[in-house]
């Protein structure tokens, strides 16, 4: 008699193969590249360079302009140029670590091309969206705070800032009081000192690794000395004047506010060498429709305004990000979608916000770290990173108090939370992040603005005159023009051209038979405008009275929207 175990040997035996082809599995792909690991910058670049000679066809690679130290500025263009021209399509712009510290957001866009590459051909969805647009994709915009993260001593919040060197507190030297890692560790940690008597702190009774303040009328044993360093332009403080110092995501020209108003914002818009070689990207490539931009912790996806002052964007573009908002909501566990200025804080001068205020373009910035993935509970406990630490990390983001002679200070201990312990993923939940956050940004380029020509009517009406009648389709969610970009004249309009024969009269149609009139234009009769461009799923139709019997040829033109062309015979 056969037992359940030997029935399941045997079903596995014979069954084992098709069982795991139909879950999925896949042959090895054609470029290698662990997702669970962190690259510099050189590893970038090599893991660029593999892939576009892996898929020449679809990738090219360029530089886009020099860091302040002359590392490149890596962009992949990836497009399908036998299913159009480049500038025939909408595209979408994707960048990330544009604040040197925010490092996963670099491993989500390489993801994002190797991902696109690996399923093409295989996978229908991503067949259509590399067939039917183009993406533009920058790993790194800060590629010398990248570097200076990784391979100098950090927090997990420093390195924010580019390299070039800043006057910070106003003595006119520049970078001259940085903290110094002088346990040798390769993390600013926390510097403490025990005191016999005036001590603000004393050691947690319930975890001694952590200091909780005393209360009035309490004696502590130790004061706090903050971040590892020394007084080294003895002025009094210390780690007051480090690498850089400024912001590139505030730097851009769109509400550019002075250093006084925005801290950080530089001495004029675009006046970092990283911020305008971006911006002059983006402005030679008008086909952008879509932004998205990756920072790296508080789990958000955040859209414009970035300002209060800044007029909320007009009704039909909010439905779009809306729906786009909340569909990354699902596909984001523990993100949520957010209003920049609203339910985060005021942004000056923000990339997205001169994407999308400055441009018209529907963008969005992804915080990509979200602490509820400690424990994947959204109900969050006091301590879960202590926890997530001891439990999960084995201790691996702590460094536990050891002695130290301070130069200033005399002895002290040096410890706490090291440069990984907080804003980084984990290295074993980032492929994770990549994935669902390639997804989301796929979901957006997919909502770009498609248009078809969904219809077409030619009639005759006597003494060598015809009537054409095209109707345009706009597919997708996203506009071909957003309403921001049609009322802050943001681009070019959409047009729409009849070739053939002599246009005695035109206009747009508008309503619907019976109650359908035309709304004439009075010049460039061949040559229709389209202000609006064509709307959220949306028709426009146009109609020409034309002299003359010959074949007909329409072209629909769009910065945003791409480009159609189609002949017209009469029957």
């Amino acid at each position: 008699m056969l037992t359940k175990i030997t029935i399941l040997i045997l079903l596995a035996g014979l069954f084992g193969a098709p069982l795991l082809a139909q879950t999925g599995r896949q042959s090895d792909p054609k470029v290698n590249i662990a997702f669970n690991r962190y690259y510099d910058h050189a590893e970038i670049g090599d893991l660029l360079r593999r892939m576009e000679k892996a898929w020449p066809e679809f990738l090219s690679l360029s530089s886009i302009g020099k860091s302040h130290e002359g590392r490149d500025i890596w962009l992949m263009t990836i497009q399908n140029k036998k299913t159009g021209a480049e500038f025939e399509k909408a595209a979408m712009y994707i960048d990330g670590n544009i604040h040197g510290n925010e490092v996963q957001a670099s491993e989500v866009c390489i993801y994002t091309i190797w991902y696109l590459m690996e399923n093409y051909g295989k996978l229908e969805e991503v067949t259509k969206v590399v067939d039917e647009r183009v993406f533009y994709i920058a790993p790194s915009v800060n590629p010398d705070g990248r570097d200076y993260w990784f391979h100098r001593a950090n927090t997990s919040s420093s390195s924010r800032s580019g390299t070039q060197p800043t006057d910070n507190d106003g003595d006119g030297l520049f970078d001259e009081d940085g903290p110094e890692d002088l346990d040798g560790d390769g993390s600013i940690t926390r510097m403490r000192k025990k005191v016999a008597k005036g001590g603000t702190h004393k050691l947690d009774p319930e975890d001694p690794r952590f200091m909780i303040r005393v209360k009035a009328g309490e004696e502590g044993d130790y004061i706090l000395l903050g971040s590892e360093g020394i007084d080294n332009d003895a002025d009094g403080r210390k780690n007051e004047d480090g690498i850089g110092g400024y912001d590139m995501n505030r730097n851009n020209p769109t509400d550019w506010q002075p250093n006084y108003i925005q801290r950080g914002a530089g001495w004029y818009p675009f006046s970092k060498n990283e911020p305008r070689a971006v911006g002059a990207f983006v402005k030679a490539h008008p086909n952008i429709a879509a932004g998205q931009s990756y920072h790296n912790s508080g789990g958000m996806i955040l859209r414009g305004p970035g300002n209060a002052k800044i007029p909320e964007y007009p009704r039909g573009d909010l439905a779009v990000y809306d729906e786009i908002g909340r569909k990354g909501e699902r596909i984001l566990p523990f993100y949520r979608y957010m209003i920049i200025h609203k339910d985060l804080y005021n942004v000056h001068g923000g990339f997205v916000n001169f994407l999308a205020e400055g441009l018209g373009i529907v963008s969005f910035t992804n915080e990509l770290w979200s602490n509820p993935r400690y424990f994947m509970s959204k109900d969050r406990k006091p301590d879960d990173r202590k926890a997530f630490n001891d439990l999960v990390m084995l201790g691996g983001f702590y460094k536990n108090w050891s002695p130290f002679t301070h130069p200033e200070y005399g002895e002290i201990e040096i410890g706490g939370w090291n440069k990984w312990s907080s804003r980084q993923n984990p290295g074993f939940t980032l492929e994770e992040t990549c994935h669902r956050n390639c997804a989301f940004s796929l979901l957006h380029a997919k909502e770009m603005p498609l248009v078809v020509m969904d219809d077409h009517k030619i009639e005759a009406l006597g003494d060598g005159l015809f009537r054409v009648r095209v109707t345009l389709k706009n597919e997708r969610l996203i506009p071909s023009r957003t309403a921001h970009a049609s009322k802050y004249k943001c681009g070019l309009p959409d047009f729409v051209e009849l070739r053939g024969g002599r246009v005695v009269a035109a206009g747009r149609v508008t309503g619907r038979y019976p109650n359908e009139r035309i709304v004439p234009i009075e010049k460039d009769l061949a040559r229709v405008r389209l202000e609006s461009g064509i709307g959220s799923k949306a028709k426009v139709t146009v109609e020409w009275i034309v002299e003359g019997r010959a074949p007909y040829e329409v072209e629909f033109r769009s910065q945003k929207g791409g480009a159609i062309r189609r002949s017209l015979k009469i029957p």
